[in-house]
């Protein structure tokens, strides 16, 4: 500045000073429009998954959460295996989600059970089979532990789950009730046939 008016040089340097500052401003406010941009999609992306997971455990005939930690890659395939093959669904789920989950289905005590790592079975056809599975192979893996679960729609905590782990197959069931059937109903036809041939022999004597 000289003699009190500013010169060239300095009104460039205000210019540039200011140019800077509708830069930063304009930066800052595009920074924060795409951060609130993305912490909407993200919310709208965990309620999706949320509702998922609702939606698995409303149509599943049970619901069985394990502790997983300590098993091998080779292992955690080979269950994976024997659960898909008796349809069931198995999966790793972030416990806020599946917590959330739980409670829009109305099974808020689920939440007490979603500590460290937990994975997520979804038996959709047989109810014992999730549990079953699972118990089997715990047998052989100390750092197995069945949790909790639900049921047809009731609660179960881990005592129950064991339970309920001991059923055989809906087959076997099947398989014992015909056999209880038919034994009784051998019985009754060889003494028909008993009688028939004690009477033809009464006749023709």
């Amino acid at each position: 500045m000289r003699n009190g008016k500013p010169t060239y040089r300095g009104l460039i340097y205000d210019r540039y000073i200011l140019g800077l500052s509708v830069c930063g401003e304009a930066f800052n406010y595009g920074f924060n429009k795409s951060r609130e941009v993305y912490l909407v999609a993200n919310i709208e992306l965990k309620q999706q998954k949320v509702n998922e997971i609702t939606e698995k455990i409303k149509k599943s005939q049970a619901v069985i959460l394990t502790s997983y930690k300590g098993i091998t890659v080779e292992e955690d395939t080979q269950l994976r295996k024997q659960l898909r093959e008796a349809g069931v669904e198995y999966k790793v789920i972030k416990n806020t989600l599946t917590s959330r989950a739980a409670k829009e289905a109305g099974f808020e005590q689920m939440d007490e059970y979603l500590k460290g790592p937990v994975s997520v079975a979804f038996g959709y056809d047989d109810p014992t089979a999730p549990a079953r599975i699972l118990a089997d192979f715990a047998k052989n893996h100390d750092s197995i532990e069945l949790k909790a679960g639900i049921v047809q729609g009731k609660f179960f905590d881990s005592a129950k789950i064991n339970e309920l782990s001991k059923i055989p197959p809906k087959e076997v069931l099947i398989a014992k009730l015909l056999g209880s059937l038919k034994s009784p109903l051998s019985k009754f036809v060889y003494v028909v046939n008993a009688i028939k041939e004690k009477k033809e022999q009464e006749a023709n004597a």
